[in-house]
């Protein structure tokens, strides 16, 4: 059994190593973006096969960026799931266009692709997929639908760097594609992002917005001619991002075991004896971010949740339905438009998975959710 007396639902690690880099910057007198920014960027770019990467201080404003350089505004569509973080639907609307939803597969929880190209109509611009938990949509559908209907893809992969889709890396082929490294995620830099590009003019365009807009040349000219933010990493998270990122094949080979390892204590009659639904058993594309289970209809949420955490034992959710919150509702969302998101953003729980988590800790959480969901 796990040493520790609460067993979290996730937990960030820190190394000494990268302790030790982040007190390097700290001393280097340089501890906004430089040297290590650059480097990250640098190691990032040959993860993904060579294509042009840049770094930002959230994986919110990569996906914001992407649209804004795709030309997203007012007047557009753009189709996403509701099955996601808010920041996700929120992007759109920071650029102006209209958020349009459409409801998720019932066994891989992402968007379902029949739903999504039905959703289609002449002012569609864009799509945002999200791989919820790591695990990708059919990717091979995906961009013929794209192709057919002449749409930008702004990949939401926030949450599967290291997965993959017939054996090529997420991030390694596509249009754009964003990640996170927020402090729940596989890798982090306590807050951070990144966005996968495709050309040097997407590149130059990603710089500007990233930072007012402004182009600098020689030593003192300076020019801004687009409306850009304040979105830049800083060293000090690059530095926790490289330390982190070093380990990135490790730490995804281990949250596959302890995955498979969920799997084989749960045993083959547990959805049909508990009335939960498990995840698909995907061992070779997803990153296994998050382990989740859909509850039975007779176990409310915040029931288990509580349950769960009497016996030590630490549960997220992830996430409720985007169109049936209060922003969304007076957009004109509500219930009954996608029940099928509804139905699992009322039910799903993420259960405990980190990268020092053993396989004592997966028995431990496995014979908490069987002894909440007997009672």
């Amino acid at each position: 059994m796990s040493q520790l007396p609460f067993l979290p639902f996730s937990k960030p690690v820190i190394d000494e190593a990268t302790i030790a880099a982040v007190g390097d910057v700290l001393r280097s007198g340089w501890i906004t973006s430089g040297p290590k920014v650059q480097t990250f960027e640098a190691q990032l770019s040959e993860f993904f096969g060579g294509r042009p990467v840049r770094t930002f201080n959230s994986g919110t404003c990569t996906m914001e960026i992407a649209l804004r350089i795709a030309g997203i505004g007012p007047g557009d569509e753009v189709i996403t799931t509701p099955i996601s973080w808010v920041a996700t639907a929120n992007v759109i609307l920071e650029v102006g266009a209209t958020p349009v939803f459409a409801d998720i597969d019932p066994v891989t929880r992402n968007i379902d692709l029949d739903q999504l190209e039905a959703a289609i109509t002449p002012r569609t611009k864009a799509i945002i997929p999200v791989y919820l938990a790591g695990l990708p949509v059919d990717m091979n559908r995906l961009y013929a639908i794209a192709k057919k209907h002449g749409l930008r893809i702004v990949e939401d992969a926030a949450q599967a760097l290291g997965s993959s889709w017939n054996g090529q890396r997420i991030g390694a082929t596509g249009d754009f594609v964003s990640f996170s490294f927020q402090a729940n995620k596989n890798v982090t830099s306590s807050e951070g992002g990144c966005l996968v590009l495709n050309t040097p003019e997407e590149v130059r365009l990603a710089e500007k917005y990233r930072l007012q807009g402004v182009t600098r040349t020689g030593f003192d000219g300076l020019d801004v001619d687009v409306l850009g933010g304040k979105f830049n990493m800083t060293d000090v998270a690059a530095a926790i991002g490289l330390g982190q990122f070093a380990h990135i094949e490790a730490i995804t080979a281990h949250r596959r075991e302890l995955a498979r390892h969920y799997f084989a204590c749960f045993g083959d009659d547990f959805e049909a004896q508990y009335g939960a639904q498990l995840p698909p058993a995907d061992f070779v594309n997803s990153n296994w971010h998050l382990f989740q289970l859909v509850l039975p209809e007779r176990k409310p949420r915040a029931m288990f949740m509580e349950q769960m955490q009497a016996l030590g034992v630490g549960i997220g959710y992830h996430y409720p339905p985007i169109h049936l919150l209060s922003l969304y509702r007076e957009r004109g969302f509500k219930e009954g438009m996608f029940p099928v998101a509804e139905r699992v953003g009322r039910l799903i729980v993420s259960l405990p998975m980190f990268t020092t988590m053993s396989k004592a800790d997966v028995e431990r959480s496995v014979a908490a959710v069987k002894s909440v969901l007997k009672s």
